[in-house]
């Protein structure tokens, strides 16, 4: 066993110019999205405008930290960590530009060709493009390492055959970031594995709706069947795909949408609590506010790390284990309190509790399993 590491939690304060742009954010979003259901802000980063996206755009809130010559606007993690926060906050439909601003366009900056950096950044930062992420296997569970989708090499590019599951959003992308195995190392799974930008309308792809509980079509199951990627679409070095899906994933681990899910929930909690709640009620909703408020300082502290050039890697992965720990409780606590049944219809309450019983037990599948979290976890402390 190896040395044992720690964590780098330090207490992370805004800067002036950051939290001056937290009212600007409020305002747009009290004018933009007006007197939206409650029910539809619990979709949180799940809802899907492009209309709505074009106008955070044009605000120059999206590409927020990147280099002006790229559509980027040259602000701070830490402008961005706000923006952020209030539109997660206040239920905002980001899914139209959210992967694309969060990792995919970070992993263009860091690993794509210059051609590929002109081509696809302006256009997300004007929101016209949206990505979705290709990961994920029928045969792999949360073993991302053991993927079996091939890219051979042909004239010009690659033919691709296999299948991605769970792919957010595919449907309605115009881009998916897909990794692909390249060389088949025997032993070394990790080894032999790249990234592409893929165009799902390709010839020799198929999207296939997976539908969920709820009846609403998020998800997908993509199918390659001899599907032809041009060489000049491959990010990064061929085989150096592992190395760049774990620098991707830092960033879709650590930021509030790993706490933020439910607070529509926890707001109509509140709101629904008497003057004298009693001190079962009180005791609950004080311990749920108090870790909502250590994980935001948590999450913070990443930003700050991201601020400075750091790899949050180890925090983040925490970050995000601890973030769906307390989202998937909320609906269970608010279930034990008042005794209200989820539902489709009813008050604001049951219907925003009707909708994240159906899809809270997602939340510690997306963006890496409990399993994977916490051996990332035990490795970076030195304990495996």
């Amino acid at each position: 066993m190896g040395a044992v590491g720690t964590f780098r939690f330090d207490l992370c304060t805004l800067p002036p110019e950051a939290e001056a742009l937290r009212g600007e954010v409020r305002e747009f979003l009290r004018e933009t999205l007006g007197d939206m259901p409650p029910v539809k802000r619990a979709r949180s980063w799940g809802g899907f405008d492009r209309e709505f996206t074009r106008t955070v755009a044009a605000r120059g809130w999206i590409g927020m930290t990147w280099p002006r010559r790229y559509g980027g606007h040259e602000r701070s993690a830490l402008e961005r960590y706000v923006v952020l926060e209030e539109m997660l906050a206040a239920g905002a439909p980001v899914g139209a530009h959210w992967i694309a601003d969060r990792q995919s366009g970070p992993l263009l900056l860091r690993f794509g060709t210059e051609a590929q950096r002109e081509r696809f950044l302006p256009a997300i930062a004007r929101g016209e493009l949206a990505l979705a992420i290709g990961m994920s296997e029928p045969d792999s569970g949360s073993d991302l390492a053991s993927i079996r989708t091939r890219a051979e090499r042909v004239d010009g590019g690659y033919r691709v055959n296999g299948t991605k599951v769970w792919t957010s959003n595919v449907h309605r992308a115009d881009y998916m970031i897909a990794l692909f195995r390249t060389r088949v190392v025997p032993e070394k799974k990790h080894e032999g594995l790249s990234q592409f930008l893929v165009d799902p309308k390709s010839p020799g792809i198929t999207i296939r709706p997976i539908i969920e509980l709820s009846g609403a079509h998020h998800f997908n199951e993509v199918v390659f069947q001899d599907a032809f990627v041009p060489e000049d679409m491959r990010v990064g070095e061929e085989g150096a795909g592992w190395k760049q899906v774990g620098a991707e994933l830092a960033f879709e681990r650590s930021g509030p949408e790993r706490y933020l899910s439910c607070l529509a929930l926890l707001v109509e909690l509140i709101r629904a609590a008497p003057a004298d709640p009693g001190e079962r009620m009180a005791v609950a909703i004080g311990r749920l506010v108090a870790h909502l408020a250590t994980l935001r300082q948590m999450s913070l502290s990443v930003a700050g790390m991201l601020q400075r050039g750091e790899n949050p890697n180890l925090e983040a992965a925490l970050v995000k284990d601890l973030g769906t720990n307390f989202e998937q409780e909320i609906p269970e606590i608010v279930h034990g309190l008042l005794g209200c049944e989820p539902t489709a219809r009813g008050s604001d309450l049951q219907q925003v509790l009707g909708y994240l019983v159906q899809h809270a037990p997602s939340f510690s599948l997306r963006g890496g399993t409990r399993e994977i979290l916490r051996g990332i976890i035990a490795r970076g402390l030195g304990l495996r």
